[in-house]
């Protein structure tokens, strides 16, 4: 064992890195539930959008436009759950569970003929200045444009739901759809945008899996991502700033497990592999719980169905 081989600076750079599909995946998330729609096809729009970002991305040897087409992606698949559970009024839990028995499958068949293909190079974009700043240089501003843009949307984020006029329409459409509807708010197309929001950001974590910390195309490499964001969103309280602090969390927890399998400390594998299964019983069964929901200040209305004539 020799714990002298890790780069501690190494460490936290990949940290970031790490975390960031997981942080890209839950800040949209967040959106969807504060919407009161529970969405557990998370790993389903991330395999999907891991899968068509990479086809973009290698068919056009341009990363940018695969993003861009891995956040389309999630978004289209996004509004089958949409009208399958706000127009057709199916049960959310498992039109989300059927999205991502489907994201899984179809993104087996897309990418078969991907499969030992190098993704093209995503450059890194170095902060003029800050970039050369010691240690914090190489840590915090030496990164991919995506990277940043995920701290920059969970900001956004944030800022939208705490200070604008359209972060209030969807905090009270989540915790009262009934009200919002009396008030004259299409509660379905706010939650449909929502959903659609939540989907293209787990499109883009799943590209980020695929082009950048991979990167290459290999069946089923979200390996429970979309679940630990699931858990992360509801962990946090449904708050932004601890979404963030709970993804880069589990991507140092995911990051020293790797480094402390290659300085020669035996640490299980099997207990990751079964994490996103425990997760989500664990999330299935705090929603299942209103006592539980309101102690962790959940929406009001997570979960519920909307009936227009109501």
């Amino acid at each position: 064992m020799n714990l002298a081989g890790i780069d501690p600076i190494l460490l936290l750079a990949s940290l970031m890195v790490a975390a960031t599909p997981i942080l890209l995946a839950a800040i949209g998330e967040l959106v969807v539930e504060k919407a009161g729609v529970l969405n557990l096809g998370v790993e389903g729009m991330m395999i999907f959008g891991a899968i068509a970002g990479f086809v973009v991305g290698v068919e056009t040897e341009a990363p940018m436009l695969g993003f861009a087409a891995a956040a389309l992606a999630g978004a289209v698949l996004s509004m089958l759950f949409g009208i399958l559970t706000q127009v057709l009024l199916s049960n959310q839990v498992a039109t989300g569970l059927a999205l991502t028995l489907f994201g899984l499958g179809l993104s087996a068949l897309l990418g078969q003929g991907y499969v030992g293909i190098k993704a093209p190079v995503t450059a890194d974009f170095d902060v003029p200045l800050l970039a050369d700043i010691p240690v914090l240089g190489p840590i915090l501003f030496q990164h991919d444009p995506i990277l940043y843009l995920s701290i920059g949307v969970v900001v956004a984020t944030w800022a939208v739901l705490r200070y604008s006029r359209i972060g209030l329409i969807l905090r009270a459409v989540g915790e009262s759809h009934d009200a919002a509807h009396a008030l004259g708010y299409k509660v379905v197309r706010i939650r449909l945008a929502a959903i659609a929001f939540g989907g293209a950001c787990a499109g883009l974590g799943g590209a980020y899996i695929s082009l950048i910390r991979v990167p290459q195309w290999t069946e089923g490499m979200t390996a429970g991502a979309g679940w630990i964001a699931l858990a992360i969103v509801v962990f946090a309280s449904w708050k932004p700033w601890r979404v963030l602090l709970g993804a880069y969390l589990f991507g140092g927890i995911a990051v020293l497990q790797l480094n402390l399998q290659a300085a020669g400390v035996k640490v299980p594998v099997e207990i990751l592999s079964m994490s996103p299964y425990l997760i989500t019983i664990l999330v299935l069964v705090i929603m299942s719980s209103d006592r539980a929901r309101a102690a962790l200040n959940a929406p009001a209305a997570l979960g519920r169905v909307f009936h227009a004539s109501n």
